[in-house]
């Protein structure tokens, strides 16, 4: 009987390993397919073999030429942030981006309008909300919201910050 024991002792032993070899060839297999699959889809998306498409999802085309954007500065604005203790300043110059000279000039009869509106809304930020690229964003979505509703009909694309300081 020790000698089956032993040779049973043995053999356990090796089941152990042979189970163990195969999970690692199993485990290494599948981390290959997942390397390589990673590896084929940053090649395909970096070397552009995606089709490419449109910002409103359309196909582009290649006919149809970009108009040149057309900018309309603001004038230069400092408001006192809402803060307790020492006062803090907002000094900021916006440009407005327009579709055509058209709608600037469909614009400017609203630049008192604009600037009121622009006024009333920074005073009530705290320097915390100006901090990082997230609280410019928020800051510069705000904005065109605001501008959008100020000079409706017409329509503002985009609200460019040419220079802010927190003072």
């Amino acid at each position: 009987m020790t000698a089956d024991a032993d040779a049973a002792e043995a053999g356990a032993p090796e089941e152990g390993a042979g189970r163990s070899k195969k999970k690692l060839l199993i485990f290494g297999g599948a981390g290959l397919v997942l390397l390589a699959a990673v590896g084929g889809g940053a090649y395909y998306f970096l070397m552009g073999g995606g089709e490419s498409v449109a910002p409103d999802g359309t196909a582009p085309d290649a006919t149809v030429e970009q108009r040149p954007a057309v900018f309309f500065d603001l004038p230069e604005m400092t408001v006192n942030l809402s803060s307790e203790g020492r006062a803090t300043y907002l000094r900021v110059r916006i440009s407005l981006e327009v579709s055509d000279r058209e709608m600037v000039q469909k614009i400017e009869p609203y630049l008192p309008r604009i600037l009121d509106a622009f006024q009333v809304y920074l005073r009530e930020l705290r320097p915390a909300d100006l901090e990082g690229s997230s609280g410019l964003f928020r800051l510069k979505e705000e904005l065109l919201r605001r501008i959008n509703t100020a000079v409706y009909p017409a329509r503002v694309e985009g609200v460019l910050f040419k220079e802010i300081l927190v003072q």
